[in-house]
């Protein structure tokens, strides 16, 4: 079965803990959080303390994606702060960094992950895979929600699915960036099997019809 991820910088973050129930509820699998620094993307999201504050008000998965600069500088941080996965992004430093990264992150007993950027190619990654639990693919441009799906990212994701495969690797693979009932089976026929759905999961009347949908 399809996971699916909603990311909470669509949420209401007057009313976080009121929304993060909305996605337990919703029988969703994680919950995605965006971290953005305003270098690495031009947004500022959220950082450490507000990742302290949802660990201690949900026991969901914590799907943390680190959209910032060195990364390396963080992951620790984010680990004691609840992340259950942690994403950091291919582009944000270099290869050495990026793979120290990641041992780091599971040495804390967190899942690592990995992301790249739509102009990224999947060859970019695939070195990385080995050490990681999860691929993200960008159908977007990080930095903001609501951004329109980019269907020609599916061949990497069918490069990174084949990869996985052929290596028998215990790695997810994750969509994220207009992903919507319309949108995600094109992701699922690519081999995605995480979704990330942030504004078309609360915007959706049914969210748990929606979460099903996907899931399906």
């Amino acid at each position: 079965m399809t996971k699916v991820s909603p990311s909470i910088l669509s949420a209401d973050f007057a009313n976080l803990e009121r929304d993060l129930n909305l996605i337990r509820q919703s029988g969703a699998d994680y919950v995605h959080v965006d971290v953005m620094d305003g270098l690495f993307v031009p947004n500022i999201s959220i950082g450490v303390p507000v990742v302290q504050a949802v660990r201690r008000v949900t026991d969901m998965p914590l799907d943390v994606h680190l959209m910032i600069d060195r990364p390396i500088r963080y992951v620790e941080a984010f680990c004691k702060a609840g992340a259950d996965i942690l994403t950091v992004h291919l582009e944000a430093d270099t290869p050495e960094n990026t793979r120290q990264a990641l041992l780091n992150i599971r040495a804390m007993g967190v899942r690592p992950a990995i992301c790249i950027k739509p102009r990224t190619p999947a060859e970019a990654v695939l070195p990385f895979l080995e050490l990681c639990s999860l691929c993200l693919v960008m159908t977007v441009e990080p930095g903001f929600g609501g951004q329109k799906f980019m269907a020609d990212m599916m061949p990497k994701v069918r490069t990174i699915r084949q990869y996985i495969e052929d290596n028998h690797l215990d790695c997810e693979l994750e969509v994220d960036g207009g992903v919507g009932v319309e949108t995600a089976p094109i992701c699922k026929e690519s081999g995605a099997n995480v979704l990330v759905a942030g504004s078309a999961f609360f915007k959706s009347a049914d969210k748990s019809n929606f979460v099903a949908e996907l899931q399906a």
